[in-house]
């Protein structure tokens, strides 16, 4: 008799909670997307003495890796828009000026739109539309690796029915990245940052007879994964910091204020911090 009143009370505990806690609204607003502890870096960098301008092709997917799915499945497993990540990283690190190249054919059509549009009559002289910003240097690299269940591991323990387990997964992803000189064709430096990505779930279970004839079953589950496409950002913008760090290191650009060259950013980030 006990172990029915304690599984009745059980019972409406749970249909209380559900009622006085409705689920999480599924539709959430748009925002920004959260800037990383990188981001904050990149924009506490030193002003440089003149912005270098560079261009960037195209950052693609080289690892050829798709997600794991007990199906078919033709999702990537890393973003195939890094470009767009690698862009927002060099603006945000204050010492590059972008210059479009990824879609260069949309920008030339456009200019010749443009020319059409102001100047409709031909015995008219062609409108002067402002040339092109040509780029010093271009900014190659791509997402080079992407290794799944680099280590896994579990903890589980359960007494008298009533058990706690948990298990993690840690995948790792590559990105390289290089500066070429667009006179000489040499490339200035090469670097390659790694970002660990962890997957993580808590699994409590109760398991129990409160009398002869009752049982008592309760489980629960919350799992967190890291989202890849962060982790690729973080990555990225890890490497445009070294990029810049060693840059001033070779002395193939310079600080507005030289007398910042020995600041707690450049030096976590120089040739010293790879060895």
């Amino acid at each position: 008799m006990i172990g029915a009143r304690v599984l009745a009370a059980c019972t409406l505990l749970l249909s209380a909670c559900s009622i006085s806690h409705p689920p999480a609204v599924a539709n959430a607003g748009a925002q920004l997307t959260p800037a990383t502890n990188l981001t904050r870096e990149l924009t506490r960098l030193p002003q440089p003495k003149g912005k270098i301008v560079v261009a960037v092709y195209g950052f693609r997917d080289q690892t050829g890796q798709y997600k794991p799915a007990p199906d078919s499945s033709f999702s990537t497993a890393v973003t195939q828009s890094a470009a767009s990540i690698l862009i927002k990283a060099l603006l945000d690190s204050g010492w590059f000026i972008p210059v479009e190249r990824e879609n260069l054919q949309n920008l030339l059509t456009e200019r010749k739109v443009v020319r059409a549009l102001e100047a409709p009559d031909k015995s008219q002289p062609p409108v002067s539309v402002p040339q092109l910003l040509p780029a010093s240097v271009i900014v190659e690299g791509g997402i080079t690796a992407y290794e799944s269940n680099v280590r896994t591991g579990g903890l589980g323990a359960n007494y008298l029915g009533v058990g706690l387990s948990t298990q993690y997964r840690v995948d790792q992803v590559t990105v390289g990245l290089r500066t070429v000189d667009i006179r000489s064709g040499k490339v200035l430096n090469s670097i390659s940052t790694t970002k660990a990505i962890y997957s993580y779930e808590i699994r409590p279970t109760v398991f129990k007879f409160v009398n002869f004839k009752d049982l008592v079953q309760f489980e629960a589950g919350m799992t967190r994964n890291e989202p890849a496409q962060l982790c690729v950002r973080e990555a990225i913008e890890a490497a445009v910091m070294h990029l810049v760090a060693q840059g001033i290191e070779d002395g193939q650009w310079s600080l507005k204020d030289d007398s910042e060259r020995d600041g707690t950013l450049l030096r976590r980030y120089g040739r010293h911090a790879e060895s």
